[in-house]
Formats: C-alpha cells, structure tokens, sequence
C-alpha cells in the first residue's frame, strides 16, 4: 500500500522546505507530491520540481474546498495508478483539513486497499505562531487535526517564546507529538517508522468553503527593478496580506521572495516564472489591489500588470 500523510501548517511556516528536507532524506523511495496553491501561479511547485518526483498541482482554492474538493480525488485516484512508495499533500496555508475523513472514503471506493491513511504533519512558525492564532480558526483547526507538530523558526525566537508556542498547541491537541526544528534539522525516521496517530478523522465539514475563500491577485513585471524599491513595496503592502511570495527579477540579481507579516525574506535562486511574478494572499478583500497598485506607483514606478 502506498503511505499517505498529509501535510498541514500557516502560510509561510514552511511546508515545501521541508517536502524538500524531507526528499533529500527519502532519496531511495518513490514520491508522490500533491501540491496545492491558492493562488493561480504555482510558486511552490518549481522550487520542488524533479524528473524523479512524481508531483500533481492544484492552484486556486484549498483542496478541501467544495471549489476543488473533487480535483482533490481525482489526484488521489491518479498517484494510485502508479508505483509508489509515499504521497505526500501539501495543503495551503489557509487549509481546514476537518473533512479529510470524507475524502478518503471516496478514494477507498474506487482505489479500495491502495493507500495506508499514515497521518498529519503540521508545520508551525514559531516566529508568528502567537499572532496568527488570535483570529485565524483555520489555524487551530490545522493543529487540531494534527498527529505531529514541527515547531520551525526555533533560531529565531527566545526560549521563552518557544515554551508559550508549545503551550498553545499542546492546548489545542494535548495528545500529539512535539517537534522542534531549524531549518529541518529533524530525523526523520518517523517518516518509515510511522507516525502514532493521535487525530482520528471523523466525517465533519470544513471551514474551507467558496463563501470565505479568500482573495488572490497576481502581480507580473518584465524588466529587473532596484532591490530596495522592492523591499520598500512589500514593506508598504505586507499587513493587508496574509503571504506574499514569488519569485522575482531585481538589479541585484534573482530571488525567490517570501514574506509573512513584516518579515521579508530573500533567497537568491536561479528559477524564474515568464515574468518575475508575486503573489498576495489578501487579509482586505478585494481592496488589496488598490492598496498594491498604489504601493507599486509611489515606490517601485515601472509599468507591471495585476491579474486575478
């Protein structure tokens, strides 16, 4: 049977870095990746791309959404057909897993006895963790269904922090297991091992649904702009959204961006899109494309394009 976790955290806490941690630690194995974007423009994807990794992307919603709920099974029916030893979903950011026990029924239907249900990972960021939780019940929804909890970012908070973070989770799901990393410098034996399941999928609905999904817009721009103009853009939109990320163009040379809450992050990278290309996950509605178009005149002024 083919193993298949489920891998839940917040925007920005780190999910595909450690599918890519995880990757270079399973290098014998056949992996299945089920890659799921809110936005249009997969940003993920490419920074996981292989010709050994077997990998299906669904973009603009949250796949235990009505909106992509049965793009989701379909996936899921497909990676059966092949010869594998993991699938691994990676959910996104603003994901309520509560209706995974629904899902799988289906898939059991027509791929009855191909997969082996082994668990939810969450990712957690220690860095934003506490400011995130007041008012996103997704997030707690996340932990909630959660069989391990990876705590990231540890570097990068006191070990007081750390200690109120470990709290808060452990009073949303006491009975799973703890994790903390830097950068996944975790064993990650559990993986082969199996993971002891503390959550026990239930049929129950999703707080995913068209109603409160949330707004996407797309930004595109053709020639490098100046680096600090850049930084003073996402500086000025950074709080009406809840991730920003891309991958862009600047005179300083090409970066991957992510950026959650004011923390803005650069790593240089030698992938590109067409055009350099940011996405933005919006906290304001729609308002976030008046917000960004005039951030983008008053700081950058090149021409660039806004798209849903």
């Amino acid at each position: 049977m083919i193993k298949l976790f489920l891998l839940s955290g917040f925007l920005g806490a780190g999910k595909t870095t450690f599918l890519k941690a995880l990757l270079e630690n399973l290098p014998d194995k056949k992996i299945g990746i089920i890659m799921n974007e809110f936005g249009r423009v997969s940003i993920d994807g490419p920074i996981l791309d292989s010709d050994d990794l077997t990998m299906i992307e669904l973009n603009r919603g949250s796949i235990f959404c009505s909106c992509l709920k049965l793009s989701f099974i379909r996936a899921l029916n497909e990676m059966a057909s092949y010869d594998l030893d993991y699938v691994f979903v990676e959910s996104s950011g603003l994901a309520d897993p509560s209706n995974i026990a629904e899902i799988l029924e289906v898939v059991g239907v027509e791929n009855p006895e191909v997969y082996d249900y082994a668990g939810t990972i969450c990712i957690v960021d220690a860095l934003h963790f506490m400011e995130q939780i007041s008012d996103l019940v997704t997030l707690k929804r996340q932990i909630e269904c959660a069989d391990i909890a990876i705590v990231n970012k540890i570097d990068r908070v006191s070990e007081e922090a750390l200690l109120e973070v470990e709290s808060v989770i452990v009073s949303i799901q006491p009975k799973l297991r703890l994790m903390r990393s830097s950068y996944f410098d975790v064993d990650f034996s559990f993986v082969e091992k199996g993971i002891e399941q503390v959550f026990v999928p239930e049929l129950r609905d999703s707080y995913n649904t068209e109603e409160n999904k949330p707004k996407t817009i797309m930004l595109s721009y053709q020639s490098p702009v100046p680096q600090g103009n850049l930084t003073r853009f996402l500086e000025a939109v950074s709080q009406s959204a809840y991730r920003i990320k891309g991958f862009v163009e600047t005179l300083e040379g090409r970066f991957q961006v992510d950026v959650v809450s004011r923390t803005i992050d650069y790593a240089e990278t030698e992938k590109m899109l067409e055009a350099s290309t940011l996405v933005f996950l919006s906290k304001i509605g729609p308002q976030i494309i008046r917000v960004v178009d005039t951030a983008w005149k008053t700081e950058v002024g090149t021409e660039m394009k806004l798209s849903n």
